[in-house]
């Protein structure tokens, strides 16, 4: 029976190939997406959220996440690390970054310095706040939401002893107020925020993209916008006291959708030229995309992603859309972008996964990025589980961890299936 769902899964996907650019016609045409239940197990404590890895310089894995016993957004929900020394197959036991019994500690993005030394940045509920109020418009009284996982302080611990240990003492990073921020219900005092992925480095200088949330009486997230922090002296210095931050682009408004109010979850990475290219989700059926010429200070208006400049829409739900660059192996300069390939506007629709091949292109303006044809990649029996927030490792070959929120795993990727993402 569960052979036959397989069957039909894939047999509901194929639609979805016809309709990109040149998309291949038939699913045999390509190597068959991974069953996510062939992967190793990456330990939790029953919920597991954005599992993602960094490799030491002596090969170890270094894996951080957010995770507790109950469920998203439940009290107990904290960050925690844990390492492997054979690409993923068998892990150590969890250790706290956080305790689970401490404020709320969410949504941690590791970062690996030349020196060896590892920072996670992450939002924690500093105050220990067990409520906060929605702005009341055009309510008679405000309102009172119990989740306390996207506010507080952007906050930073680090390892140096590739995660063994982590620092007892936690620093924050001030983030510029802007337009979203006064508008809540605190006036900007109270801070509602969260981030995905991992930071990059381009110039000396580390960035690292996150979204401001705007809520109100009747809507938990009732806006987002996508802003990016950026440290000029990171790599150079060892107090994180000191570090220099600037949160951008410029100005009292961040990334946003051409249509609706949600613009969030952004992934950067930086072009051969220093261009900077960036994606994120809406609630609108279409990813965003955008180009930055400047380091991040100003963007591209915002638009809907294409394939290629002009060509078709990019389809895609309100879930994790990431955006790579390889800098290993024969793929190294190539790009690599997770979707899910469809035009819905909720949170549903995680599976199967896609993933696109993408390479550099001269435009007017600078370079740009032109994708290829959707490949499947990893995939339930069961279409109603939600396949998200990945990582990518280049370990003589391309890992991918994922989870859908009860189950973190990895997951070796042949290479016959990453040739066809820049087969034309």
């Amino acid at each position: 029976m569960r052979s036959l769902l397989v069957v039909v899964l894939l047999m509901i996907v194929t639609p979805c190939f016809s309709e990109g650019p040149g998309i291949l016609g038939a699913i045999n045409q390509i190597p068959p997406a991974l069953n996510i239940e062939t992967g190793w197990e990456i330990p939790s404590e029953g919920y597991c959220d954005q599992p993602y890895v960094v490799k030491l310089k002596d090969g170890t894995w270094l894996c951080v996440m957010t995770t507790g016993q109950g469920h998203e957004g439940d009290g107990g929900q904290h960050i925690v690390s844990t390492r492997s020394s054979d690409k993923g197959k068998t892990w150590t036991p969890l250790l706290d970054i956080e305790p689970a019994d401490g404020p709320e500690a969410s949504w941690a993005m590791p970062f690996l310095t030349p020196t060896g030394r590892v920072y996670v940045f992450y939002t924690y509920n500093a105050q220990n706040r067990r409520s906060f109020l929605g702005k009341p418009v055009g309510a008679k009284k405000p309102v009172e939401w119990k989740r306390v996982d996207t506010l507080g302080e952007y906050a930073i611990k680090y390892s140096d002893d590739g995660g063994k240990s982590w620092s007892e003492k936690r620093w924050y990073i001030p983030i510029r107020e802007t337009a979203i921020d006064r508008e809540n219900a605190y006036q900007g005092c109270v801070r509602f925020f969260w981030g995905v992925g991992k930071p990059i480095v381009h110039d000396g200088s580390m960035y690292l993209g996150f979204a401001k949330i705007g809520l109100s009486a009747d809507s938990f997230f009732k806006e987002t916008e996508s802003w990016f922090l950026r440290s000029d002296n990171l790599l150079t210095e060892t107090d994180p006291g000191k570090f220099h931050w600037e949160t951008l682009p410029e100005g009292d408004r961040g990334l946003r959708s051409p249509e609706g109010s949600i613009a969030e979850e952004v992934n950067l990475v930086v072009l051969s030229d220093g261009s900077f290219f960036c994606t994120y989700r809406t609630v609108a059926g279409h990813p965003c995309h955008a180009y930055s010429r400047d380091g991040g200070k100003s963007w591209t208006p915002a638009e809907f992603m294409t394939y290629r400049p002009g060509g078709p829409l990019v389809k895609h739900p309100r879930a994790a859309n990431f955006v790579r660059k390889l800098t290993e192996g024969p793929y190294a300069g190539r790009y690599i972008y997770w979707f899910h390939n469809h035009e819905g506007r909720d949170y549903k629709g995680r599976n199967p996964a896609y993933l696109l091949g993408g390479g550099e292109h001269d435009s007017p303006q600078g370079k740009v990025i032109h994708w290829g044809e959707p490949v499947a990649v990893l995939y339930d029996a069961d279409p109603k589980e939600r396949i998200s927030y990945p990582d990518f490792i280049w370990d003589d070959g391309l890992y991918i961890t994922e989870t859908q929120k009860t189950i973190a795993r990895v997951h070796a990727i042949p290479d016959a299936l990453l040739q066809k993402l820049w087969a034309e």
